[in-house]
């Protein structure tokens, strides 16, 4: 995406940085880490968990970027949690290596769609916060915590490696 064609400029780098910090903690972690339960509890979610979850994020803000390119977008009034609960219902028990490679598909295609953008709209200004770098945000802080703890444990000899 050029930055002389792109009215988001910000936004792009928000999100290049956002996501880099999500994928380099990730990556830290080893198979039977990246599918440890305790990232959050009640419901219980592993790193896995979290990955689908922003990855379905990233899906659906391509898919109403795309809306909004077509011109049959309907708006963003949706009931998050209820959407929160359909796209994670969407991914359960599917293995590390999906939900990983969902979430890096979800974000080549938002992205994909964010390019074809040429003009600023406030519509598209909130799918791109809400499935990119915001939503990173919301989640790096409690991420770098628990990838923290799984390393400290890992060095304790307290979760196998797989």
């Amino acid at each position: 995406m050029s930055p002389a064609v792109t009215p988001y400029l910000a936004e792009l780098e928000a999100e290049r940085t956002g996501w880099y910090r999500f994928a380099g903690l990730v990556r830290r972690l080893t198979p039977g880490e990246q599918t440890t339960a305790g990232y959050y509890s009640d419901p219980d979610w592993s790193v896995r968990d979290l990955a689908a979850h922003v990855g379905t994020w990233l899906a659906e803000s391509a898919v109403q970027l795309q809306r909004l390119i077509a011109g049959t977008y309907e708006g963003h009034d949706v009931d998050i949690d209820a959407l929160n609960d359909a796209l994670l219902e969407a991914m359960h028990d599917q293995p590390w290596e999906i939900c990983w490679s969902q979430a890096n598909a979800g974000r080549a295609t938002m992205l994909a769609a964010w390019a074809e953008l040429t003009e600023p709209s406030e519509e598209a200004a909130w799918w791109i916060r809400k499935g990119a770098a915001d939503h990173y945000a919301e989640h790096l802080p409690r991420l770098e915590a628990w990838v923290a703890e799984l390393v400290e444990r890992r060095d304790a000899g307290g979760v196998a490696s797989d």
